[in-house]
């Protein structure tokens, strides 16, 4: 198969970051996916119906390249959060949904939530007008290895969460292990989850093997090579219950190259085209598709994307730009560690 026609995508989970990145990351988004879900974790956090509304304002200013681009807003819970602002906020469709983030767990975090139980008036809430959560599933204690944080916060917290409010649709965002993978699919459909392009490509070797590689440093982490393939397994499947979700997280090269490197990879700019050829590498075009454009849709009882997208395969690997300049600041795109042939042909507007 040398062409590919599939309805045009959506990405899940994506962050936009603040001026001047702002300006040029959203319509690198926009060009390629119709919907993305905007994630919250700014400098100050997204928490009232006046910040989401400016920040919607700013990202539509940038998107005129597809006049279809919808940006879902989130809140940021925390624990000061106004469960009538955040009612409020998605009976106007101010915001798409609420973001849980475990106090420290991540960028920007530091606002988060200190104590999950604190939130269950509030998931009580959300159940009852269907306002969906999305959840950074990690655990933030220094007592917990890194590599066993999702586990931890899907046994201690998530299990309570499903177990108390069964009927509260919730996104487990980018997964990283094959206990997720177990736990989602034996979950009711109220639980799905969303997968990156980088945890379906890399491993923790990958990152670590004889010299490290900071631009594959990321949270949550990467896990072992088992936890990946049982990933590329979830995303092949059939049962709608994984989608992408790129979490695209731009960051200075010099905020990654140092003693303290930030967690974070941009793959905005060829996700699709990275992930045609992964799925085509392993004999599952046909199931593309679902992954990107159908299964997030119908989790979030949304219309499918009435446009296409078409991909061309050439017989010469694509060669991608090694950095998004914005001003002063120099961004460093994802590379898989294989050649990718597909590129974008022609985009529907």
């Amino acid at each position: 198969m040398n062409s590919l026609e599939i309805l045009k995508p959506d990405d899940w989970h994506v962050h936009f970051r603040e001026s001047p990145l702002l300006e040029k990351l959203v319509p690198e988004t926009s060009k390629v996916f119709n919907r993305a879900i905007v994630m919250p974790n700014l400098i100050e956090p997204i928490t009232n119906s006046k910040i989401a509304s400016l920040y919607k304002k700013k990202i539509l200013k940038y998107s005129t390249n597809n006049p279809f681009f919808n940006p879902l807003i989130t809140f940021y819970l925390n624990d000061e959060m106004s469960i009538n602002e955040l009612v409020n906020a998605f009976k106007e469709k101010i915001i798409f949904a609420a973001k849980l983030y475990p106090l420290g767990a991540t960028t920007n975090s530091s606002k988060g939530v200190s104590k999950i139980s604190n939130m269950f008036k509030i998931f009580e809430k959300m159940s009852e007008y269907k306002i969906p959560l999305l959840i950074h599933g990690e655990v933030n204690k220094k007592e917990i290895d890194v590599f066993n944080r999702e586990k931890v916060f899907i046994e201690d917290h998530l299990t309570p969460i499903c177990k108390n409010f069964p009927n509260l649709k919730i996104t487990l965002e980018h997964i990283t292990t094959k206990f997720a993978v177990n736990f989602v699919n034996e979950s009711s459909s109220n639980l799905k989850a969303s997968i990156t392009p980088h945890h379906l490509i890399l491993n923790r070797t990958d990152m670590l093997e004889h010299k490290i590689k900071p631009h594959y440093y990321c949270l949550p982490i990467l896990k072992k090579e088992e936890d990946r393939k049982a990933l590329l397994t979830a995303a092949f499947n059939e049962n709608q219950k994984f989608f992408l979700g790129t979490d695209s997280a731009p960051h200075d090269v010099q905020e990654k190259e140092n003693a303290c490197g930030c967690a974070g990879i941009f793959n905005t700019i060829n996700s699709i085209e990275t992930l045609t050829q992964l799925f085509d590498d392993n004999g599952m075009l046909n199931s593309l598709e679902n992954f990107v454009s159908r299964n997030g849709a119908i989790h979030y009882e949304l219309p499918f994307n009435t446009q296409k997208i078409k991909l061309r395969k050439n017989s010469s690997p694509i060669k991608f730009e090694n950095f998004l300049t914005i001003k002063n600041l120099n961004i460093k795109i994802f590379r898989p560690p294989f050649n990718v042939f597909w590129e974008i042909e022609k985009v529907e507007e």
